[in-house]
C-alpha cells in the first residue's frame, strides 16, 4: 500500500558519497567529467582503493552520531513529506474507494490518471531548479507557494466536494481534473524538496532522507486513506462512540495545517544560500542536462529497469484491496489493518536505510522483490477464497499478518532504492537529478494501473441472469464484477453471476512477468549499477 514517490542545508561545494572501489567505466565513459567535486573528493574518487580499505570507510561512516542539527533538519523533511502525503492519500486512496459503490473499474482508471503528474514532474523539474528568488530561497521560492495553493485548492474542493460524489457517475471528468491539478501541486513541491534534502542533511547522513520522505509521505497518504476511511464509516463511528468525519471537515483540517506549515516556512525557516557555479543552471542549460544524464548508458540501463519492475505486483497494488471490499471486507477493518501495519513500516524503513549505507545499497531492494512476489501470490488467493462476512477473527489476525510483512518489503524497497538515487544524486542539480531517476520509479508503479483496471473489466466474463415468469433468461453484462455493474443488473431484477473475473486473470499475467523479468534483466542489472564509482553519475555541465 505504500506509494513511491521522489525525495533539504548545509552550506556545500558540490560532493558525492564516496564508494569503496572505483572501478574502471565502460565504453565512452572514462571521459565522465569530475570537475563537480571537490579536490579531495576527486582525487579520492580516481583511486583504486582496495576493498579492505573502502568497507573500514563505511564502518566508520555508520559509527557516527546523528547532530542535533541533522536531527531538526529530518523533522523538517518528515513534515514536508507528510504534506505532500495528504493529498496522494485522497488521490490514491480514499476517493477511489468512496467512489467504487457507484462507478465501473473502467471509470476508476479514468480518476486514476490523477495520479500520473507525480509520476510525469521531470517535464518542469528543471524549471523549478531554475527560477527562485534569492531573498526567499532557492526550494523555499517553490515549496512556500505550492503549499499555500495545495492548502487554498483543498479549502475549494471541501466546500464543492459533496456535489460531485452525490452524482459521481456524471462527475468523473471534474473529479479527475480537480485531483490532477492537486497532485500537480504536490509534485511540484516534492521536486522542491527532493532538491533541499540533499543538502539540508550532511554527508553522512543523506541515505535517511528516504526514511523521512518514507515516515512522513506515508503518515500523510494513510492518515487520508486508512485512517479518514475509518473515521468516515459510520458504522465505525458508531462502535467507537467517535464522530463521524466527512471528506469536508477533514479537507478543511488539512487546509489549515497546510497554512500553519508554510506562514512558518516562510518566516520562521532560513535556507542557506548555495554557493555560486560557473555551471550553467538556465532552465536550457538543465534541460540539457537532463538529456545528457539521460545519454550515460548505466542510466538507461536504470530507466529500463525501473519502467517494469513494478509490473509483477501491479496487480495488487492496484486491485486487490478493491476487490477484498468488493468480497465483504469492511473499510474500518481495512483501515485497522493498515493501521497495525504503520509502526512496522516505520521500523522497516530505518533498517532500510541502515542497510542502504555500504557498498551494495541496492542489495535490500533486490532481496524485497521475491517476499513482494510471494505476498502478492498469497493476496490472490486470499481474494479468491475470501470467506462471507462476517470474517472470524482467525482470519482478520491472518489478514493484519500479511499486511504488515508485504508492507515491510514494500517499505524496505521504496527506501533501498530511494536511498541509492540520494547516494548517486549530483547536489549542483538535486531536485532535477532525484526526479529524473525517481520519475521513472513512479511512472513504473503508475503506468500499469490504468492497464490493470482496464483488465479487470476486460477480461471479466459475467451473465446477468433474470427469471421472466419462471424461466431464467442470461443477459449479458459489460461487466458485472463491481458494484455499479451488480446495481445495473439489480435494476432489472436480475442476478449476477462471474464466470470469469479478469482480476486472477491480470494478476496471473503480472506475476509471471514479474518473476522472468526480476531473473532475467533486474538482478544482474543492478548488481552492475551499484558497482560503478558515484563519479560515474556525474556529467559536465558547461
Amino acid at each position: 500500500m505504500a506509494v513511491s514517490s521522489s525525495l533539504s542545508s548545509i552550506h556545500i561545494s558540490p560532493r558525492t558519497p564516496k564508494t569503496p572501489r572505483a572501478e574502471r567505466l565502460e565504453d565512452g565513459e572514462e571521459d565522465v567529467e569530475l570537475e563537480l567535486l571537490g579536490e579531495d573528493e576527486r582525487y579520492r574518487a580516481t583511486q583504486d582503493l582496495d576493498g579492505t580499505d573502502g568497507q573500514a570507510m563505511e564502518a566508520a561512516t555508520s559509527k557516527q552520531p546523528i547532530s542535533a542539527k541533522d536531527k531538526r533538519s529530518m523533522v523538517l523533511l518528515c513534515v514536508l513529506y507528510l504534506i505532500q502525503g495528504v493529498p496522494l492519500g485522497l488521490a490514491l486512496g480514499s476517493v477511489p474507494f468512496l467512489l467504487k459503490e457507484h462507478l465501473s473499474y473502467s471509470q476508476l482508471a479514468t480518476f486514476a490518471l490523477s495520479s500520473y503528474p507525480y509520476s510525469l514532474k521531470l517535464l518542469w523539474s528543471p524549471i523549478v531548479d531554475s527560477v527562485f528568488f534569492k531573498s526567499v530561497g532557492r526550494r523555499k521560492s517553490w515549496i512556500v507557494p505550492m503549499q499555500f495553493i495545495v492548502g487554498t485548492l483543498m479549502l475549494y474542493i471541501s466546500l464543492n466536494v459533496q456535489k460531485l460524489l452525490d452524482d459521481p457517475g456524471n462527475n468523473v471528468g471534474e473529479l479527475t481534473f480537480i485531483f490532477t491539478l492537486l497532485v500537480s501541486l504536490s509534485a511540484t513541491q516534492d521536486i522542491a524538496v527532493d532538491g533541499w534534502a540533499l543538502t539540508l542533511l550532511s554527508q553522512d547522513c543523506l541515505s535517511y532522507a528516504s526514511t523521512c520522505q518514507t515516515i512522513g509521505l506515508n503518515t500523510g497518504f494513510f492518515a487520508s486513506f486508512t485512517v479518514f476511511l475509518a473515521f468516515n464509516s459510520e458504522a465505525f463511528a458508531a462502535k467507537w462512540g467517535v464522530p463521524h468525519l466527512t471528506l469536508s471537515a477533514y479537507l478543511r483540517f488539512w487546509s489549515i495545517v497546510c497554512y500553519a506549515v508554510t506562514l512558518w516556512l516562510l518566516f520562521f525557516k532560513k535556507e542557506d544560500k548555495e554557493p555560486a557555479t560557473e555551471a550553467d543552471m538556465s532552465i536550457k542549460g538543465v534541460y540539457k542536462t537532463i538529456w545528457t544524464i539521460c545519454k550515460l548508458k548505466h542510466v538507461q540501463l536504470l530507466i529500463v529497469m525501473h519502467l517494469f519492475a513494478k509490473v509483477g505486483f501491479a496487480a495488487n497494488d492496484a486491485a486487490t484491496s478493491l476487490k477484498m471490499v468488493e468480497k465483504g471486507f469492511k473499510r474500518e477493518d481495512l483501515a485497522i489493518a493498515v493501521l497495525i501495519d504503520f509502526p512496522f513500516q516505520i521500523i522497516g524503513g530505518w533498517l532500510a536505510a541502515r542497510w542502504s549505507r555500504g557498498d551494495r545499497p541496492l542489495r535490500p531492494w533486490i532481496y524485497a522483490f521475491w517476499p513482494r512476489l510471494g505476498f502478492g501470490l498469497v493476496a490472490t488467493l486470499i481474494v479468491y477464497w475470501f470467506p462471507k462476512p462476517p470474517i472470524s477473527m482467525g482470519f482478520f489476525a491472518f489478514l493484519v499478518f500479511h499486511t504488515v510483512l508485504s508492507s515491510f518489503a514494500s517499505t524496505v524497497q521504496f527506501v533501498g532504492i530511494s536511498a541509492f538515487h540520494t547516494r548517486v544524486s549530483d547536489p549542483l542539480i538535486g531536485g532535477t537529478y532525484m526526479t529524473l531517476l525517481n520519475t521513472f520509479t513512479n511512472m513504473g508503479g503508475t503506468w500499469p494501473k490504468w492497464f490493470i483496471l482496464k483488465g479487470v473489466d476486460l477480461f471479466s466474463v459475467a451473465t446477468c441472469k433474470v427469471s421472466d415468469a419462471g424461466v431464467d433468461i442470461a443477459v449479458k453484462a459489460a461487466e458485472c464484477v463491481s458494484d455499479h455493474g451488480k446495481a445495473l443488473c439489480k435494476d432489472i431484477n436480475g442476478t449476477c453471476v462471474t464466470e470469469t473475473d479478469g482480476y486472477y486473470v491480470v494478476s496471473a499475467l503480472c506475476m509471471v512477468f514479474g518473476v522472468i523479468f526480476l531473473v532475467a534483466y533486474i538482478i544482474p542489472t543492478a548488481r552492475k549499477l551499484q558497482a560503478l564509482p558515484t563519479s560515474a553519475w556525474r556529467v559536465k555541465m558547461s
